[in-house]
Order: C-alpha cells, then sequence, then structure tokens
C-alpha cells in the first residue's frame, strides 16, 4: 500500500536511491531495462497503477520471509518448505526489480522507491540466507560424483527435468535419492545466483558461495594429503620419507582429478549466467591445489642419484597424464597459473631426469675400480649397468617424451663410429631407442678398458666375450629388445662370436699347431715321439691355466667347448691312431699322455672355474 512520506524523508531517499543505482549493485538495474522503451503520456497514469500493485503484491511474500522478523519463518527455509512459493518468492523478486526500474526511469520523486528499496534489500537478505542454508546442508552430498551426473543431452539435471514421482522412480533404479537431492539443490542454487546477480547483489551471491565450497575444497585437499611444502623443507627429508609423500602424491592426484572437475561443475552451473564471476570464484575456490602441482618440481630440485630417476619418471607420468584434464579444468585466463604450474613441473622433472641420465654416464666412464675378475666372468659394473638400463626400458613411454628433443651426451673421448645405433623397418628409430643404445655403448667401451687389466690376452678376450653376451641376455629378455630391435642383436652377438673365436685361437693355437697336418705322412718314431711331447706340454700348459676360466653363460660355455673339441680331437684321434702300434713296438707308450676320449672328457669339465675332479691332466707318462 502507498505510505505518506515527509517532504525531509522524501528528500533523503532520493539521495539514498541516487547512491543506490549509481553503485555495482544497482548498474544491472538499468542495463537490464536500458532498451525498454518510455511509456507514452496516454498510458503514464495506467503504467503507474500497474507498478504499485506489483510492488504492494511483492511486499506481501517478500515480509512474510522477512529473515529478521519474529515469525516462523525466521527459522524455516523457504526453499526447503512449500517450493510453489519459493518460486513465487523469485518471481516477485523479478517483477519488484523491474518496478523499480519504471519507478526509476518514469517517476523518479515517487515515494514507492523508499518501500521498493526496502523489500529489495529484505528479499536479497532471505536469498542470501537461503544460499547460504543450501551449500551449508547439501556439503556432503554436493560430492564430485554426484555433481558429474547428466541428463542426456550434457546438461546437468535439475528438479524439473526429473519429472513426476512415478516418472523418477520409473526413470532407472540406479538414480538414488542423494542425487535427487543434489540435482534439486543444484536448482536451487543456481535459481537463487541468477536471481542475486540479476538485481545487483552478484558479491553478496559469489562471497556466500566461496566461503562454503572453499573449506570443501581445502579439506579435500588435505585429506588427499595435500599441504603447503617449501621447497627446503622437502630437501632436507630423508629419501625413504620422500618415497612415502610421492606414493601418497600419486594417489592423491587421481582422486584429485574428480574432486577439481566436480567443483568446476558446480561452479559453472550455479554461476552460469556470468562467465566472468564463475571464472573468478572457480579461481578462487581452487587457489589450494596450485600446492599440488608444485610438489614434483620440490622433488625434482633434490640430489640428483641414479636410484631417483624411476619415482621421478613415476612423478613425470602421472602429471603428464593429468596434464590435458588440468588444461580442460583450468581453461580460463584467471586460473592459468596452475596451468604454467603444471608444465613448470614437467619441465623441471624432465630437466632432472636428463640430468641423472647424464651423470649415470659419467659414472660409468669414471668407474675406476681394478678388480680383477677372476676367470674372466661377469664384471658388477656390467650387471648393474643392464639391471639400471633394463629398469629403463620398462619407462619408454615417459622417456621418449623425455629425451625427445635431447640427443646423447656424447663424449669425443669414444670411439663414436663404433656406435652401433638401433634401427627400426619404419627408418624412424625413437629417440628413446638411441639413448638407452648410447647408454650400453658407454658400457661396452668401459670393458674394453677393463679387459686390459688382464695380462692374458687370450683371458682378456673371454671377458669380453662374457660380457658382452650378458648383456645380450638382459637385452633379449626385457623389454630391450623390443626397443633395440633384431639388427642390433644380431650385431652384438657377431661380436660375441668374434670375442670367443679370438679367444679360441690365442688360448688354443698352440695345442692345434702342436700336431701334425691331418694329410701329412706318418711320422718316424723319433718324430711322434717329439710330436707327442709338444702336445702333452702344450695341452697341459693351455688346460692348467683355463681350468679355473668361467663362462656363466651355458650356451656360449657349450659353443665354446664343442668349437674346441672339433678343432683338436679329430685331428689327435687321427695323429694317434695313425701312431699307436708303432709306439707299442717302440715302447712308447709312456710318452702319451692323453688318448682322444682323454681330451674329450678334459675339455667337457672347462669353463666352470674349477679343475677335473681329482686333478689336472697327469703329470707322468702312463
Amino acid at each position: 500500500m502507498v505510505r505518506s512520506e515527509t517532504p525531509k524523508s522524501v528528500a533523503a531517499t532520493r539521495g539514498m536511491l541516487a547512491h543506490f543505482f549509481a553503485s555495482s549493485k544497482t548498474r544491472s538495474f538499468s542495463s537490464s531495462f536500458s532498451t525498454l522503451s518510455t511509456p507514452s503520456s496516454s498510458s503514464h497514469k495506467l503504467s503507474k497503477s500497474v507498478t504499485e500493485e506489483t510492488i504492494e503484491n511483492a511486499e506481501l511474500i517478500i515480509t512474510k520471509w522477512d529473515p529478521n522478523s519474529s515469525s516462523i519463518t525466521r527459522v524455516t527455509s523457504l526453499f526447503h518448505g512449500n517450493r510453489d512459493e519459493a518460486e513465487d518468492f523469485l518471481s516477485s523478486v523479478r517483477d519488484l526489480r523491474r518496478a523499480m526500474h519504471t519507478l526509476v526511469s518514469e517517476h523518479s520523486t515517487s515515494v514507492m522507491l523508499v518501500l521498493s528499496q526496502k523489500l529489495m534489500e529484505m528479499a536479497m537478505a532471505r536469498l542470501q540466507k537461503e544460499f547460504y542454508q543450501i551449500l551449508a546442508a547439501t556439503r556432503d552430498q554436493l560430492d564430485p560424483e554426484s555433481i558429474s551426473v547428466r541428463s542426456p543431452d550434457g546438461s546437468i539435471e535439475d528438479e524439473n527435468e526429473l519429472g513426476s514421482e512415478e516418472e523418477f522412480k520409473t526413470a532407472g533404479e540406479s538414480i538414488t535419492n542423494v542425487v535427487r537431492v543434489v540435482a534439486v539443490a543444484m536448482s536451487d542454487l543456481k535459481s537463487i545466483a541468477d536471481c542475486m546477480m540479476s538485481s545487483g547483489y552478484s558479491i553478496e551471491c559469489v562471497n556466500i558461495y566461496k566461503l562454503v565450497r572453499k573449506s570443501v575444497v581445502d579439506e579435500g585437499l588435505y585429506l588427499l594429503g595435500i599441504e603447503k611444502f617449501r621447497s627446503s623443507q622437502i630437501h632436507k627429508m630423508n629419501w625413504k620419507a620422500l618415497e612415502h609423500m610421492i606414493k601418497n602424491w600419486m594417489n592423491a592426484v587421481i582422486a584429485v582429478k574428480t574432486l577439481l572437475s566436480g567443483e568446476k561443475a558446480l561452479c559453472d552451473h550455479v554461476f552460469s549466467a556470468s562467465q566472468t564471476i564463475k571464472e573468478s570464484c572457480f579461481s578462487e575456490i581452487t587457489k589450494g591445489a596450485i600446492n599440488l602441482f608444485r610438489f614434483p618440481v620440490h622433488v625434482a630440485k633434490c640430489k640428483k642419484l641414479p636410484e631417483r630417476i624411476f619415482p621421478l619418471m613415476e612423478l613425470y607420468e602421472a602429471l603428464s597424464d593429468l596434464q590435458p584434464e588440468v588444461e580442460l579444468i583450468f581453461n580460463s585466463e584467471s586460473t592459468s597459473d596452475i596451468k604454467l604450474q603444471v608444465v613448470s613441473s614437467l619441465h623441471g622433472l624432465g630437466e632432472s631426469i636428463r640430468g641423472i641420465l647424464s651423470d649415470f654416464v659419467s659414472t660409468i666412464q669414471n668407474d675406476s675400480s681394478k678388480t680383477l675378475i677372476v676367470g674372466g666372468g661377469i664384471h658388477p659394473l656390467t650387471q648393474k649397468v643392464m639391471s639400471y638400463i633394463s629398469s629403463l626400458a620398462d619407462y619408454s613411454r615417459i622417456l621418449s617424451d623425455i629425451v625427445s628433443d635431447s640427443p646423447p651426451p656424447r663424449n669425443t673421448a669414444l670411439p663414436e663410429a663404433y656406435f652401433e645405433s638401433p634401427t627400426s623397418d619404419s627408418g624412424l628409430t625413437p629417440a628413446v631407442s638411441v639413448h638407452l643404445a648410447w647408454l650400453i655403448f658407454v658400457l661396452l667401451c668401459k670393458l674394453d678398458r677393463k679387459a686390459e687389466v688382464y695380462k692374458d690376452m687370450s683371458l682378456s678376450y673371454l671377458f669380453l666375450a662374457n660380457n658382452v653376451q650378458s648383456v645380450l641376455d638382459k637385452v633379449c629378455t626385457t623389454h630391450l629388445n623390443v626397443l633395440l630391435g633384431e639388427d642390433w642383436v644380431f650385431k652384438h652377438a657377431k661380436k660375441v662370436i668374434q670375442y670367443a673365436s679370438t679367444y679360441e685361437t690365442m688360448a688354443w693355437g698352440k695345442v692345434f699347431s702342436s700336431l701334425p697336418d691331418i694329410n701329412s705322412p706318418p711320422l718316424s718314431p723319433e718324430e711322434a715321439k717329439e710330436c707327442f711331447q709338444r702336445f702333452n706340454a702344450a695341452f697341459e700348459e693351455a688346460y692348467k691355466k683355463q681350468v679355473s676360466w668361467v663362462v656363466p653363460d651355458r650356451k656360449l660355455r657349450d659353443e665354446l667347448k664343442v668349437s674346441i673339441a672339433k678343432e683338436l680331437i679329430p685331428a689327435y684321434r687321427e695323429f694317434y691312431d695313425m701312431h699307436r702300434m708303432m709306439l707299442r713296438e717302440n715302447n712308447f707308450e709312456m710318452f702319451v699322455r692323453f688318448t682322444p676320449d682323454d681330451l674329450g672328457n678334459y675339455i667337457a669339465h672347462l669353463f666352470h672355474g674349477t679343475a677335473l675332479s681329482g686333478s689336472s691332466p697327469p703329470p707322468t707318462p702312463r
């Protein structure tokens, strides 16, 4: 109803309204109705009557729900009770806003403006209270998974889209009551937010939303173990504790993706009427998430030790897999700092991993151990390096990203012309394959230097054959086989054969040459005696020297035995059989220490690191 005012109060009201409509709260009023045409003078009286009636109708429902009244509505919820009345309330606020704009543009001296302003403030106070109550009451229900429930057309379901109770029950048993509560809450929050923003109260609405939802996100991050650590704190931790933190981070990063995407869906839905508001609001709410993406780069700055490369690559993989999702979630300029932090952390991890690989190469090259491996067996450096490289191969997908733009660190001290780079059928060899092949090449070059420790040249070649075979075994039984390819394996298998052949020639050449050519005529008794003596001495020397030598690889060991036996036993058997009768007649049996079968027996027991049971070859004639 129209209330009388004194001239003094009217003047005061005019001043207050001038200030109100000049503020950020009321700019939306004037902008909303700037396109409306001014009524003609003939309809002036009628227009005024409708406006006053609109204000009086709005007064009835708004004053009923005055949050400062002493009535029952003060402690009850408008949206939790009669939903038709809640819609009437929102409709009345919208009508009141239009009426106020009409009064400002056509009847700026109307005393109804005072009442309208008081009603609007009363309505906004009620909506602020309702907005907070809904957010607080559904705090636990508005979780990321529930928020992500969408209708077939891609929009978030609201109460109206759910239809009648019967339709709701029939629609699908998987739609639970919780989902319905969430859908209704989201619909109400959006309706209130739209009303408050269009009425010029966006700041109040956003502040309430941020107050509640930021605490939800911060609590979620805390429960996931996301803390704000300074770089100095992380560097002081022992590695075991830091590994535990890395595992926690790996688990958290999976869950936090859902947390952040759900929060963005809620924020986008509630503030869909304003792109600027929903972006700035989401940015403020998720500000603490930057600590999640800053953690990896702090770890990357820790001391670079070879074994730490694997947790770093796991961090890199998890962050890299998450990056596309981060780009979608934080897709505004106001949240660009989080996207930049992810890029920075990936760069830091990549630099650290490349640094560890470079240090690993230097570690191999600078290995100064002079330990003589008894029997020419597998050097510990071979086992350690190949175990490390084969483990790197298991991370080939991540390594491929990291080393794609950085070639292996070459060292001019190495014979790079001998580097066997792997090749693929397509002709495009992955950078990770080249990088791992280079690491193996560095090892093989170091093994060449290690072989120089042996004074016996034949043993140095046996050492090389053993160690290159060990490298091949590791390659063929791990993912390295796929990365390096058959051609690389074939080339290095040839090296093993070359080393083994050189060993055989140097270790058994004197024994082979002590026998006459297989096609030569029979020797005289004296010549045969001398030949047997030379052979006995050469074989005993070779056997005694090699009795402690080892060939760990069973296949290589058997191949060496067969090769030596094929070269030695047939020639000896021919010589033995040819001169056996002569030896018996001339009592030369005392000069024959080995039968052909004896040789086979002794050769069969080579390369195990122990002599034939009993002793080395008998030193006295039979």
